[in-house]
Parts: C-alpha cells; structure tokens; sequence
C-alpha cells in the first residue's frame, strides 16, 4: 500500500481576487489585485508543507488556469496533490473580497456552484485517510456542499477509526447557515476531534456561551481533548480538563488578515507532531499565524521554517 503523507486535508480550492484600496465595496467600479490561490483547507495544508511537514490535499477544481494557479502553488509548497481532481466543464470556485479600514471584510463567493462543491466520498482515498497521523477538518468544507460534508465525515469515520489525531477549525458563517445548521453539521467532527481551534465568535456561536472562557470549556465536554482558543495579535488560550494558559504571540504589522487563522492551525499541527509540549506548540503557532499576515494573499505570507525560527 502506497503510504500516505503525515497532514491531511480536504475541501474547497478557489482563488481570491482582493481591491487593492480599502473602503471600495464590491458594488462600486474600482481595481483588484489577484487571483490568489485560496480555501481554507488549502491555506492550511500549504503552511504545514512550507513548514516542512509530509502533506496531501483533497479537493477538485476546474479545467482552467485559476485550478493551475492553485495546483502550482501547493505543489511548489511540497504538497501531495495526486488526490486532487479536475473537473471539466466545471470552473474553479472564486471570491473578490473588499477591505474596510476597520478590518473587517466584504466577500461575494462563485463556489458553491464551482468544481470545489464535486469533492464527495469517493474522492476519500480509505488508505490514505486510515494511514495520515492527523487529519485536519474545516467548517467551511463542512458547508460547502452535502458531498463535501459528506466526504470530511468519510475521512474523519477513517481517521477516528485508526486512532489518528483529528483536528478541527469550525470557521463558519452563521449568516450563511443558521446557528443551529452550524452546530448540527459540526457535531459528528466535534465528537471524534482530540483538538479543536476556533475563533472567540465561534466557541460561542457552538456553545450558546458569550463568556469565552466558559465556551472552551463547554467545548471539552463534546469530547475533544484540548481546545485551543485562537487570539488574533493576542495569541491564544489553551484549555484542557487539567490546565489552561494563555500563550502571547509577536507584534507584526498587518498588511492582510485573510487565512491567519489557517496558518495558526498549521503551526500547532506541525509542532504537535514534532512532540513539543502544548504550550510551546502553542507559540510556535502564533509565530506562524502572525507572520502570515504580512503579505497580501491568504497564502503569500505563510513562513518557512527558518523565518519562524528566527522568532523561538
């Protein structure tokens, strides 16, 4: 049996298309730069492949050149894209994104209706997914499409199966959703996850708890062992049955936001797998989460190993 990279990942595959000016919404005449390869999903494999760790992805994209830019860019990271599927007459999903000067953000997506939303069961290699030692899942290929949700329980029913770590980032929109959709599709992932990373907004959209400490905790009882609280220019919290610690992170200037997160995930992966302690893992994923913000491009700040070791 062909052995199976170390991280796994499955999801969407799209590229971003971003203004170049804050404060141009999307229903005004204004430039853009891009595309950028993007996805959650892929954000987070790619940062763990350019930290050196054995990576694959699972995804579908169209038979077009925003697939291509994608398919360079993990391939050229170190990811293992054999599992990957191009899909005719399909084009690869897409999202133009505005800036406000506050730092939110204002998205308008091609993706549901994209190559992305094919990805199914049958794109779950059993091998691959049975052998990985973590498996990381993300809300929004959760939500992208029923076949892509049913295709991350596949891979995580395989994961949990074989004792391997899964790993779960609940980045959804409830908007999008409904609260109750966001914590019915998250369940089956929440039970079966050793660790689990949201955003504040999220440990208590799952929750129903606006204390964010109580939030963690209350996440512990769906079954995870650790649940590690993501901070922004903070840092992050981790939370345990036994201990809790904050854990600071380093002062960057932000230039774009967009799949910090992700790369934080990568981070604590990778280190975790190195057996570094929690709280040590902890950091070294703030340092790739907050020099991921450096650069415009949800992939084009994610470091290597040298440039955060600069910072350990």
């Amino acid at each position: 049996m062909e052995k199976s990279p170390q991280i796994l990942c499955l999801g969407e595959i799209l590229v971003e298309i971003m203004r170049t000016e804050r404060d141009v919404p999307l229903d005004r005449v204004g430039t853009f730069a891009g595309p950028f390869p993007s996805g959650a999903p892929a954000i987070f494999i790619d940062a763990a492949a350019r930290l050196g760790a054995s990576t694959g992805y699972v995804a579908v994209c169209g038979d077009d050149a925003f697939g291509q830019v994608n398919l360079q860019r993990l391939q050229s990271s170190g990811v293992d894209t054999s599992r990957m599927r191009i899909a005719p007459g399909y084009t690869t999903g897409i999202a133009f994104v505005s800036y406000r000067a506050d730092g939110s953000r204002e998205f308008l997506f091609h993706l549901r209706q994209s190559a992305a939303a094919l990805l199914g069961p049958g794109d779950v290699d059993p091998g691959w997914f049975s052998q990985a030692s973590w498996l990381h899942i993300t809300g929004t290929a959760l939500s992208l499409s029923d076949s892509s949700r049913q295709a991350c329980y596949r891979a995580v029913e395989l994961a949990h199966e074989n004792s391997r770590i899964i790993s779960f980032d609940p980045n959804l929109r409830p908007e999008l959703l409904g609260v109750e959709q966001v914590r019915k599709i998250c369940a089956p992932v929440l039970s079966k996850a050793r660790v689990v990373l949201p955003s504040g907004a999220e440990a208590a959209m799952l929750t129903g708890l606006s204390d964010l400490d109580q939030a963690c905790r209350a996440l512990l009882n769906f079954g995870p062992e650790m649940v590690v609280l993501k901070r922004g220019e903070l840092g992050s919290k981790l939370f345990t049955v036994q201990h809790e610690v904050e854990v600071p992170s380093i002062p960057v200037m932000e230039v774009d936001p967009t799949g910090a997160g992700d790369c934080f995930s990568a981070g604590f992966a990778v280190a975790c797998l190195e057996n570094l302690p929690s709280a040590e893992a902890a950091r070294f994923a703030n340092i790739v989460g907050a020099l991921s913000v450096t650069k415009l491009g949800p992939m084009e700040g994610a470091p290597t190993r040298a440039q955060v070791n600069r910072y350990l």
